[in-house]
């Protein structure tokens, strides 16, 4: 097989919508690298029950491939990775993936210029550019707890769900109360014989505004303009959002009083309220979204219990006030580890610079996309892109727009590769951090995924999306060196 000019890696939104505009431009010489044996990321490892979007779906899909058929307002996994298959076969892209292939190492070559892609099957590709779409939440994380290992019951985490393990009539111990957690609990208390679920700190959460789409409106998305209609007006909705995230968190105290009468509302029991009720300024962890959680809480066969974990023995869980809870099935939901994902690679760039050397006093990029001293390698949904407010995926076709231009521009000069200027990415990422240290995320008195082990967030884009998208619609030549 011929080198290819690109590689992409991971096969997600990001990967995907990467190779869906490559294509339409006219690039022919790429390939997808993806280490399992389907395309889909998240969507194709998320398989617990009650798995589903917390974005409206008309948003959470490409801008340029809108499905007026959703089946409801926030669609369940099934449909999203189908939505992800028929994408695939309507630009033709199903030829440019390899699966099974795992990417092991990344190492720019100086003097020939391009990168060396090694595969954990021994395979060496040297492409001209490499594109990152590895995402953020794809390595399951496990609480280090004493004794976990010794649990003789099956123990599983819910991005890995394991079907071939009935529930029915079993004792149940969730661990964590996070995003994953909050769908499957309300699916499986029904039929386990006791859930308890071990929270560490409460969620704020908002009631779901989910609905099946009935016919008639479906119908009405297929004529011309409804669906980029309905679209337009769940965009900026959302942005509305984002008014007390990036401007104010005195500005969340609406969005805290939707949060409490919620709560109010559901949860009768005073003592069980003040338990599930946050201590931290609502938005500074991702704000959760359910309407059948705190009802599931309230259910004879489900205990909460706040006290932390001391130990996991063979058959129990022993809390920190030493009460001994007697499982038979432990389910984690607790999350991945986010900013690993990227630091743990073998990338290697100009000079021999490993990319924990160049990341040694925390995760640095311009705008998200690129990083110094790695020409030519670009990151879709990289550090400070995420979102507490809106849709990933819009922000993904902002970064593919803004690679697209780089690759552009070194057709148009005839150079090699682009580096962005040291200076420009450090002048960047003051502003950035300069912005995000008064708002929720940093200042809300809560510990989040979002931060670093220096308390540095390097997850969350501190803005409205639309400024993202304008600041990344030209890429500024001046910001990076040619190499030709």
């Amino acid at each position: 097989m011929a080198e290819p000019g690109i590689v992409i890696i991971g096969s997600g939104f990001a990967g995907i919508g990467m190779a869906i505009k490559l294509k339409e431009s006219g690039y022919h010489d790429f390939v997808i690298l993806e280490k399992a044996e389907d395309l889909g990321g998240t969507w194709r490892d998320n398989t617990y029950p009650g798995c589903a979007c917390d974005v409206p779906s008309h948003m959470y899909s490409y801008s340029y491939e809108l499905n007026p058929g959703w089946s409801r307002m926030f669609s369940p996994q099934e449909e999203i990775w189908e939505y992800m298959r028929a994408c695939v076969d309507k630009y033709g892209i199903g030829p440019h993936f390899r699966f099974g292939k795992q990417v092991v190492g990344l190492e720019y070559d100086d003097e020939a210029r391009h990168w060396e892609v090694a595969t954990g099957d021994g395979q060496v590709l040297r492409p001209n550019a490499v594109i990152s779409g590895i995402g953020a939440l794809h390595i399951p994380k496990f609480p280090e707890i004493v004794g976990h290992e010794t649990f003789a019951g099956p123990a599983f985490h819910s991005a890995e769900w394991d079907h071939s393990v009935d529930l029915t009539g079993k004792r149940v111990a969730v661990i964590g109360t996070g995003a994953s957690a909050i769908q499957f609990v309300p699916q499986i208390a029904s039929q386990v014989s006791h859930l308890t679920l071990f929270q560490r700190t409460p969620p704020w959460i908002h009631p779901k505004p989910d609905f099946a789409i009935p016919g008639r409106m479906r119908r009405i998305l297929r004529l011309p303009g409804a669906a980029r209609a309905m679209r337009t007006s769940i965009y900026w909705v959302l942005e509305t959002r984002a008014l007390g995230f990036t401007i104010d968190p005195r500005l969340m105290k609406v969005h805290e009083r939707v949060a409490l009468k919620h709560l109010e509302s559901q949860v009768p029991d005073p003592e069980l309220r003040r338990r599930l009720t946050p201590d931290y300024t609502i938005g500074c962890k991702r704000l959760l979204i359910s309407s059948d959680y705190y009802p599931t809480l309230t259910r004879e066969n489900v205990t909460l219990v706040t006290d932390g974990i001391r130990e996991i023995r063979p058959h129990s869980i022993v809390d920190e006030a030493g009460v001994e809870h007697e499982v038979d099935v432990i389910v984690y939901g607790t999350g991945f580890k986010v900013t690993d994902a990227l630091q743990d690679q073998r990338i290697v760039g100009r000079g021999g610079k490993k990319i924990q050397e160049a990341w040694q006093d925390g995760i640095e990029t311009y705008y998200g996309i690129t990083t110094a001293g790695f020409p030519n390698l670009f990151f879709l949904l990289g550090p400070n892109t995420g979102l507490g407010h809106n849709s990933v995926v819009f922000m993904i076709e902002s970064q593919v727009r803004y690679v697209m231009d780089c690759l552009r521009l070194l057709s148009r000069t005839g150079a090699r590769a682009i580096d962005v200027r040291p200076d420009r990415q450090r002048a960047f990422n003051r502003r950035l951090q300069d912005r995000l240290d008064p708002l929720v995320w940093n200042a809300g008195g809560c510990t989040s995924w979002y931060l670093d082990e220096h308390g540095r967030n390097r997850t969350i884009w501190p803005g409205f999306t639309f400024e993202y998208w304008a600041r990344t619609r030209k890429v500024k030549p001046d910001a990076y060196e040619l190499i030709y």
